[in-house]
């Protein structure tokens, strides 16, 4: 028989607000519709009502798990228009924040993954190597979440050689339990049997889409911003971009999971290879010349646009914030079709969405 199954706006087993209609037949899933804009906050038009210092507090606002990220890309924006070059080690040091972030990401999403598979001690053992990503954040920034590491023209909080050698030294601690979450996500059979070869991504509908970040990579779409367009000194750093070929929910898993070797690495290099030098050009509040510019950085989730137009005020005349789960919410019907409603939470959440984000 054919059934409409509706999951949420609000469900057990999504974290944000998304309303998936499923058009089932008996209990496989032959054509899904998903609707957002269930957590609109208006944020784009309360930007234009502030400064370029009170916009960073406020776009960090747009996403708890990715907040640095939002903070680095409309700073480079405001940067660009006004001709700012950040100095050597403030590049330095809000790379080493964003890797610190993405880390704490992929362990966030992999946790939860776990739990919607019913592998509650596997969440649990990953949830707990994430303490240690936020603890060192926390001592970084002074923050577990919106760390306000970014100010235009640098970075706010700079980092000196016990934190330096202790940082280092966490690098190391975080490989030995990556090994083993890694082994665990490769071989574990209950694993296995709930994501090989369900909510499958073909590469040519993932690039159609418009795909981005490991969701993308996930389907074979080779990209990554931090490589093809280098910005803040990523140039400088030795890095694998992981991609698989098969689009299913396993190999999501495995690209975040192969992500946390390349950001160990990237940390590592940046803390190595600290340049001397100041971090930020000074606390003075810029006014945003008259001008457009466009940043892009690859975000946790993928790549993360904003848009800043100036008119030489204070204040932002415009911004406009593109969000990766704005580019993957639409491949989930794609993905949904034919596999079992037991499988839409997971499959929803396998592209990791931000609906805070998407609906900011």
């Amino acid at each position: 028989m054919s059934y409409i199954v509706p999951i949420g706006p609000y469900h057990p087993a999504l974290e944000e607000p998304v309303h998936a209609k499923l058009y089932t037949e008996g209990e496989v899933i032959r054509d899904a519709e998903v609707f957002v804009g269930y957590n609109h906050r208006g944020i784009e038009k309360l930007a234009t009502e502030r400064n370029a210092i009170q916009t960073l507090v406020l776009v960090e606002r747009v996403c708890g798990i990715c907040s640095h990220s939002h903070a680095f890309t409309y700073a480079m924006a405001v940067e660009a228009i006004n001709g700012v070059e950040v100095p050597k080690r403030g590049q330095y040091m809000r790379v080493i924040t964003a890797e610190l972030e993405r880390l704490h990401s992929h362990f966030l999403w992999m946790g939860i993954a776990c739990h919607i598979i019913g592998h509650d001690s596997m969440f649990m053992h990953i949830w707990d190597e994430r303490e240690l990503v936020m603890d060192l954040l926390e001592r970084l920034s002074g923050n577990r979440v919106n760390y306000a590491m970014i100010t235009i023209g640098g970075a706010r909080r700079d980092v000196d050689d016990d934190l330096r050698r202790d940082l280092l030294a966490a690098c190391d601690k975080l490989k030995a339990p990556l090994d083993r979450i890694v082994d665990i996500v490769l071989n574990d059979k209950t694993i296995a049997l709930r994501t090989k070869g369900v909510g499958v991504l073909k590469r040519e509908d993932a690039i159609r889409m418009g795909a981005v970040g490991p969701h993308a990579r996930a389907s074979g779409v080779d990209v990554d911003v931090r490589r093809d367009a280098p910005y803040s000194s990523y140039d400088d750093f030795e890095f694998k971009v992981p991609v698989c070929q098969n689009g299913d929910v396993f190999d999501r898993v495995v690209v975040r999971a192969l992500e946390c070797y390349e950001s160990i690495s990237i940390l590592r290099q940046a803390l190595e290879n600290l340049p001397e030098g100041p971090i930020n050009l000074g606390n003075k509040l810029p006014k945003i010349k008259e001008g457009v510019a466009v940043a892009r950085h690859e975000a946790p989730r993928g790549q993360l646009s904003h848009m800043v137009v100036g008119n030489g005020t204070l204040n932002n005349h415009r911004i406009s914030v593109h969000v990766p789960s704005y580019k993957n919410t639409p491949t989930v019907p794609f993905m949904l079709r034919g596999n079992t409603v037991a499988d839409a939470g997971l499959i929803i959440a396998s592209i990791d969405p931000c609906f805070s984000c998407l609906d900011r």
